[in-house]
Order: structure tokens, then C-alpha cells, then sequence
């Protein structure tokens, strides 16, 4: 292979004297080299294992005959970012991490890379970075976390915390008996959330290693995938295979029919346009909706379903998804493997892969089919929808598969909030009522940098009284773990001046998942046609709309220069 390190490192001797003086040898700085970030940190338990499986990295690659450096940008973890303004700053910071890993990436020649992390905006940052840097990668995923308590997950805060708020509706024990169980080991939230997602977009699109994404955290199974990533990616350097040659459009169509499949986070629908953006590539929002329409929904995992993604990586995984979909896939698209995704596939199966962990699945009395369903005994088709109407012209996102029959079709007067923190004390105080349509709006990426409701929406239906009954509408984002009617995403945001800007309490609004529509159709309770709506919102939209607050920093030029969610909510 050509090796652009050994090329450019001769240009100034003091580079080969910098490398020495950080414990390499003479040999050393002349063997392929490979950077290795991760965003380990003490952060959360997504991230702080991830140094073990980039040592496992560094040791497959020193056997091949590399030599590695070890680089970290720390990530943030969305769960302890809820009920305060550090909320804001998560979505934004997917573009510090992606512009992080660019400049370590840039300032030395290397000949490969290998970049790990687990969670909602690390795994996309280095999807985006592999893209714009375009050298040979390999994504290696920090696996999923052990099942709570009675095969629970990480949610039970949801209703602990509203209960806290509660007067005498909860007790001391069962908080500290949360704390103690919530989280019981290192990797990704055992839920189909975006973090679990996003890694199994990652090996859909083809920048994994087979069955990487989701392996339990805890296991042998994910050091071993590590170690494999280290001798592989001197494989990936020799033959120069890239990302740009892995993540194609037609990549990009696989996963989102896998995306379609498995109920994967709406989050996927912000970070897979995002990524293609790097590359070149339009992923417009319709092809989600056209796949959607074609795509049996096979998982049968928390939240669209009742198992927990250990068990899904146990059923056979991703891997098992797109075997059992390879009729609808492109099979010829490359992978990390320097084989295509249909000889992988092949290798799997000869190799007895798909079987292998089902002894595991039996120890919890589960089967395949429990967590995977037959193709023939799928009960629903697609898993997310795109709506517009006069609402959302340019769109917005549902996941109707983790969303009942009887709220996919619904008309309610609108309780507007500019503020995510009075929605979600207004759910706590008891005055949302049955019915409501709840709207929470400059929330957006140009709003206040789109952060997620989960809070909210967890609230809504951890309450008996209004579970299944209230849905919600925002301009802001989702959980990945989000169950119920919850429309995100709508576009144009209010602080663009969008029609979401515009609504006030009482207002009528109908959205039809079916039919794909959401719009505003009557007026302070009363029916009215779209345009009358249109006519009522000209005029409220010469008061203009609300101004953000100062900002400064990092948090300014998001907020400043962000494109639509539509678009992927990345920077112009």
C-alpha cells in the first residue's frame, strides 16, 4: 500500500522526533499508522469502557504490523442532560465531536482509522467524521447495557422522577433502589433508543464489523470484535478501502429499510441525512416515508416492542435483520470487511453465527421469534411516517409503531408552551386534561438547539389519567425511547417562522398517521377551513415572533447557523 504517513512525515524531521519523544521507536514511526479515537471519559456508562476496547484496537493493529495513537473527545449523554439547559447543547454537540475527530484526524498523515463510541450524538459525530475525512475507517460500537430489574431499562426514571414531584407519591426506597439498579453495567441504554439505533445504523451502513452493534458491553464477545477491528482496519488501510466507497446511496437505502425494521429513534431520521451530507449525498425525508410503506416491522424491542436490545444482539441482530430482508436489499455494497454485505451474510451463516447465541435468549425462557418476528407473522408494515399539512409544510416525523391504533388518527384543542420545563410542570400540576393536544414549540435546532422531550413524554405516560389520551406536537426532538402520539420535527421551526409559531391555546388541530397529515383545522375551538387557518395566522404573524435570549460560544453558532431537521439539523 501506499502510506501516506511514511510520504508526508518526510517533510520535517522534527515529526519523527515529536512521535519518539512520546515513547515510539525508530521502527515504529515507520509502520502504517492508525488513530484510534474514542470518546471515553468518565462521563457516563456509554463511554467509560470505551479505553478497553480501543487497547483491544491498538494490540489487533500492532499484530498486523501497524502502529496506533490513542485520541478521546469525550461525549454527553442525553439522560443526564434532562430537566435543565444542558438539554440544549446535545444535539450541537454531535458537530464538536464530528469537528473534533476532523482535526485530529487532518493534523497528522495517517493511513487508517478506527473510532468508537456507543451512544445518541458520539456514534453519528463519527459517522459525519469518517465521511468528511474519507480515510480508511472502522466504526467500532461500545455494545449495549444489561437489563435492569425484571427485564427493565433505564425508563423507570420516568416515572420515579414524576412522582418525586408529587406529594407523598413516592418513597425514598424506591428512589435510592432506582439509583442502585437503573444502570447496572457500561454500555448503551438496553432500549432501542437513538444510541442503540445509531449503532445499528452504523453496521447497516456497512462501517462495522458483522454484528458489532449492540453486543452486550459486559461480554467477551465485544473485546474480541475490538481486537478483530485493530487487524482489520490494516486490511481496510492495504486495499484503501474508504468510507465513501461503504456509505453510498444505495448503503444509505439499506439502512433505512433495517431503520424501517427493527422501530429504530426518530433521531435516526436527523443523523442519517446529516452523515449523507458529509458524502454529498440527499437523503431526502420522503425516502423514509416510501420505504416505510414496504418494510415488515420485525423487532420486537422496547419501546415499539416488549424485549430489550441484549436480547435482540442474542436473536442474531442486525445481521439476522438483513438476512431475513435480503430480498429487499442491495446485497453488492461494500462493507469494513472488504466484502460485500451479501458475502457476509454467506460467511454468517456458514460460520453458524446466527444460532449461536440462542442458548443465551433461552436462559431468559425467550425464543428467536419472541424477539425477532417471522416475516410471515408481522403484524404492521414500516415503523415511522412522515406528516405535512399547514402545520408542518415542510414535514414531520412520527414513530407510529411505538404509537396505539386509537392515537394515530386524532383531532384536540392545542395547550401551547414555549418551553419544554412549563409542558412538563403542566403535566406534573394535573392541567392537561384528556384529549389535548399538546404543542411545545421553539424547541427547534435554530430555537434553542432541539432538545429531546423525554421527560415529557414520559410523564404523559407514567399518568393514568391522561396515558394514551394526550398527544404532542414540537418543533423539538424525541428519545429514542419515546412511546406514544409524539409528532417531532416539524418544519419550518417556530423560530424560523414557521406556522407552529402561530398557534394559540384552543386552537383545533387533526393529525391522520395514515393518511400522513397534521394540520391546524379550526380556530379557538371552533371548526374552520385551512383557509380561514391561513388567513387567522397572517394576522398573528405580523407580531412577529419570539426573540432567543443572548448566547455566546459554541451554543450561538449552532443556534445561529443550523439547518432545518429536515435536512439533518447540521451547520451550513
Amino acid at each position: 500500500m501506499e502510506q501516506k504517513s511514511k510520504r508526508e512525515r518526510l517533510w520535517w524531521v522534527q515529526f519523527d522526533a515529536l512521535e519518539m519523544g512520546s515513547g515510539w521507536s525508530e521502527e515504529d514511526v515507520t509502520l502504517p499508522q492508525i488513530l484510534i479515537e474514542d470518546v471515553y471519559g468518565d462521563s457516563h456508562p456509554g463511554s467509560v469502557h470505551l479505553n478497553q476496547l480501543s487497547e483491544q484496537a491498538r494490540m489487533g493493529v500492532l499484530q498486523r504490523g501497524g502502529y496506533p495513537a490513542m485520541y478521546h473527545a469525550t461525549d454527553i449523554c442525553d439522560g443526564c442532560a434532562q430537566g435543565h439547559d444542558g438539554m440544549n447543547v446535545i444535539l450541537a454537540s454531535r458537530e464538536a465531536i464530528a469537528d473534533m475527530v476532523e482535526m485530529h484526524a487532518s493534523a497528522v498523515p495517517w493511513d487508517g482509522m478506527i473510532l468508537s463510541s456507543s451512544c445518541d450524538k458520539s456514534v453519528p459525530a463519527h459517522l459525519k467524521a469518517a465521511a468528511r475525512m474519507d480515510i480508511p475507517t472502522i466504526f467500532l460500537p461500545g455494545g449495549s447495557m444489561r437489563p435492569g430489574p425484571n427485564m427493565t431499562t433505564a425508563l423507570v426514571a420516568g416515572d420515579i422522577s414524576l412522582r418525586q414531584k408529587r406529594k407523598d407519591a413516592v418513597t425514598e426506597r424506591e428512589v435510592r433502589d432506582y439509583r442502585l439498579t437503573g444502570c447496572p453495567s457500561v454500555g448503551a441504554c438496553t432500549f432501542l433508543g437513538t444510541a442503540s439505533t445509531m449503532q445499528c445504523m452504523a453496521e447497516a451502513l456497512g462501517m462495522t464489523l458483522p454484528g458489532a452493534a449492540l453486543t452486550p458491553a459486559t461480554m467477551r464477545d465485544i473485546l474480541e470484535g475490538a481486537r478483530n477491528a485493530g487487524r482489520q482496519i490494516m486490511r481496510l488501510a492495504e486495499a484503501n478501502i474508504t468510507p465513501s466507497k461503504i456509505m453510498t446511496l444505495s448503503a444509505f437505502r439499506n439502512a433505512i429499510i433495517v431503520h424501517s425494521a427493527i422501530g429504530g429513534s426518530t433521531n435516526a431520521m436527523l443523523h442519517l441525512p446529516s452523515i449523507a451530507r458529509e458524502l454529498g449525498i440527499e437523503l431526502p425525508m420522503e425516502m423514509f416515508d416510501e420505504l416505510n410503506h414496504q418494510v415488515p416491522h420485525l423487532a420486537n424491542v422496547f419501546p415499539s416492542g416488549k424485549q430489550l436490545t441484549e436480547a435482540f444482539w442474542f436473536a442474531g441482530g442486525i445481521p439476522m435483520i438483513q438476512w431475513m430482508l435480503r430480498d429487499m436489499l442491495d446485497l453488492n455494497v461494500m462493507t469494513v470487511t472488504g466484502r460485500t454485505l451479501g458475502e457476509n451474510l454467506e460467511a454468517l451463516n456458514a460460520d453458524g453465527w446466527f444460532d449461536r447465541n440462542l442458548g443465551y435468549l433461552a436462559n431468559y425462557g425467550l425464543k428467536r421469534e419472541d424477539v425477532i418476528f417471522p416475516r410471515d407473522q408481522v403484524k404492521e408494515i414500516g415503523s415511522v411516517a412522515i406528516l405535512k399539512g399547514n402545520l408542518a409544510p415542510e414535514g414531520a416525523v412520527v414513530k407510529y409503531s411505538a404509537c396505539a391504533q386509537e392515537q394515530r388518527d386524532c383531532t384536540g384543542p392545542a395547550r401551547v408552551f414555549d418551553h419544554e420545563e412549563d409542558a412538563y410542570q403542566a403535566v406534573v400540576d394535573h392541567k392537561i386534561r384528556p384529549g389535548d393536544i399538546m404543542v411545545i414549540r421553539y424547541e427547534g435546532p435554530r430555537g434553542c438547539g432541539m432538545p429531546e422531550m423525554l421527560m415529557t413524554t414520559e410523564a404523559i405516560v407514567c399518568d393514568e389519567e391522561i396515558n394514551g389520551k394526550v398527544a404532542l406536537v414540537t418543533d423539538g426532538r424525541f428519545s429514542g425511547a419515546t412511546r406514544g402520539a409524539a409528532i417531532g420535527h416539524v418544519s419550518p421551526e417556530a423560530a424560523c417562522g414557521g406556522p407552529i409559531a402561530f398557534v394559540e391555546d384552543g386552537d383545533l388541530i387533526h393529525f391522520d398517521i395514515a393518511n400522513r397529515s397534521i394540520d391546524v383545522v379550526g380556530i379557538a375551538g371552533t371548526p374552520c377551513p385551512k383557509e380561514e387557518v391561513e388567513r387567522v395566522f397572517a394576522i398573528r404573524a405580523q407580531k412577529g415572533i419570539k426573540q432567543p435570549e443572548e448566547r455566546k460560544g459554541f451554543y450561538k453558532r449552532y443556534t445561529t447557523h443550523a439547518l432545518s431537521a429536515m435536512k439533518g439539523a447540521g451547520l451550513e
